[in-house]
Formats: structure tokens, sequence, C-alpha cells
């Protein structure tokens, strides 16, 4: 059995606005649910970016207070702009794959799909499954209202 999560919205934007609000790395800390980025590193876009993702109540003031948190370390593995960008987290506690993916519904609008795959036991994957989803649709939803 597989530990995946997959969530999709509509985004007011078209394919390309989307990419672009979507990848804007330290921009995804206005969105996502206490949650500072940044890029960690020179590289900022393509395969080989390294991303760093702390998230807990008290994000604003990483480092000084990371036994509060959880910091996510990725890279990017895949990179297809507009359409996808793959990533592996490779952090001490996180680890697994993710995907962004954006399809043009029009010129205009466009859907945003977020999967994850965790590498975790069944057990523990099944007891911390509804709290990811529930912050990853806060998430989303901030995301879609900071573009309308």
């Amino acid at each position: 059995m597989s530990n995946a999560l997959a969530l999709t919205v509509a985004v007011p934007l078209s394919q390309e606005q989307a990419w672009s609000a979507i990848i804007d790395w330290q921009g995804q800390s206005n969105w996502m649910l206490q949650t500072k980025v940044w890029v960690d590193g020179e590289k900022t876009s393509g395969v080989g970016t390294k991303i760093a993702a702390f998230t807990g109540p008290l994000h604003r003031y990483y480092p000084r207070f990371k036994r509060f948190g959880l910091l996510d370390l990725m890279e990017v593995t895949a990179w297809n702009p507009p359409l996808r960008c793959d990533v592996i987290h490779y952090g001490s506690i996180l680890k697994g794959s993710g995907t962004f993916e954006v399809e043009a519904i029009d010129d205009s609008h466009s859907l945003f799909h977020w999967s994850e795959e965790i590498e975790a036991s069944r057990a523990l994957f099944l007891l911390v499954r509804p709290f990811i989803l529930i912050g990853v649709k806060i998430s989303l939803a901030r995301f879609v209202r900071q573009q309308e």
C-alpha cells in the first residue's frame, strides 16, 4: 500500500502565471501554513535546486526555536516548466518525494495538483495523514486567495 497524498485546487491564473507563483520558493512562506521556505544554495531554479522549509508554531524565528518544528530539506529532481516540478525530501525526519503539476484549463485558469509520497511505516503515515492533509488544504486555499 502506498503512502501517497494528493490534492488539487483551481487557480485563477494562466498556467504560466500559476507556475511562477508556485515555484517562487521564498514566496511560499506567505501561503504555506506555519512554514518558512528558502532556497538553500545559489541555484534558484531547475534540477539541482535545493530548498529548505521549516514548519512549526515559531517558524518565523527559525533557527532560534528549531526544536519546535520540522525542517524539510528538498532537492528538485525534475523540472518541466510550466508543467511539472518533482522534488525529493532528504531530511533526517521527512523522506519521500513530491510533485507540483500545473494544468491549463484556459488562458486565465489552471489546476494546481500537489502530491507527496511519504517514506514512513504505514502506522505512522496513517497517524499523521489527516494533519498533513488539513495543513496542505489550508495552505492551498491560502495560495488561491492570494492569487485572487
